[in-house]
């Protein structure tokens, strides 16, 4: 996997008014995308991951422990990409290996459908190690275009190709693994899953019908809904503001056989905590090369 080193220039594709390339030690590059007024999004090269979203008035929306930035362990915080492990559904550590390596700046992505709405975005890749390939003998490319939109609104897209020389499929789990920041979590209640069907790991995976018009917190919470909604929607009345979480199918990347499009949340540990998890998952039980 190529990799910006801290000698070589910013690729080209960054010489935008809205975006910035920043150098820092400890292998802790970033890029900035920014847009009207004070709305930005910065996003570390190791892991991947967004690390930061401001709106329009510079307000942080993503939580990030000050903690977190200690490479080669991954961030505790913003938007971890679990790939291609989902949690300890696995061999391999928890939540995959794609959060804490160097991604680089991908500098020919396949072209994307143009959206006018987008104000700056960046591409980056992410390809195994032999390292990687001897813990999780499949190789691929996994590619990710980060966005920021004219009205602030953040997108990512993920593309995932399957690059075995043999033709063998393989399967994944995935995720973006975001964290929300909010004022109380006792003003914060999520619509959009209503009569949902989930699984409550407080309570061994038993399946339960979820009643009501919101979920609200009133204790820990660890939810797995099946069959996910395309939208949901985070309220956070203390602040008066409002997230939207939508989704969309994975773009065709040789076959792909989905089993299960899930949305998980969970507030753990501790119901005074200032943040909580709202992660869209996918199972795949097969992806083949490209023909």
């Amino acid at each position: 996997m190529a990799a910006a080193t801290p000698h070589s220039p910013p690729p080209p594709q960054l010489s935008s008014p809205f975006l910035e390339y920043i150098r820092a030690p400890g292998g802790l590059d970033k890029v900035v995308l920014r847009g009207r007024r004070s709305c930005s999004v910065e996003i570390r090269l190791f892991g991947g991951q967004v690390t930061s979203w401001k709106n329009d008035h510079g307000e942080e929306l993503l939580f990030v422990s000050s903690k977190a930035i200690k490479p080669p362990k991954p961030f505790r915080g913003g938007i971890p990409i679990c790939f291609p492990q989902f949690g300890t559904q696995g061999n391999l550590e928890q939540h995959g290996f794609a959060r804490n390596r160097l991604w680089a700046i991908d500098d020919n992505p396949p072209p994307l459908p143009v959206n006018p709405a987008i104000k700056a975005f960046v591409d980056l890749i992410l390809k195994p190690s032999e390292d990687d390939l001897k813990m999780w003998p499949h190789s691929f490319e996994f590619r990710l275009r980060i966005a920021l939109g004219a009205g602030g609104d953040l997108s990512l897209t993920s593309r995932i190709r399957n690059t075995n020389t043999d033709g063998r499929p393989f399967s994944y789990t995935f995720a973006f693994h975001t964290y929300f920041s909010v004022s109380d979590i006792s003003e914060v209640r999520v619509e959009g899953l209503e009569t949902m069907d989930y699984l409550d790991n407080m309570k061994g995976k038993e399946r339960f019908t979820e009643q009501g018009d919101a979920i609200v917190f009133e204790s820990e919470v660890d939810k797995v809904y099946l069959a996910a909604p395309s939208k949901v929607a985070i309220i956070d009345h203390d602040m008066r503001r409002t997230f939207v979480v939508t989704k969309e199918g994975l773009p065709d990347a040789g076959k792909l056989d989905l089993m299960e499009n899930l949305f998980m949340l969970n507030l753990m540990k501790s119901i005074a905590a200032n943040y909580f998890h709202l992660h869209h998952y996918l199972f795949s039980s097969c992806l083949e090369p490209l023909g």
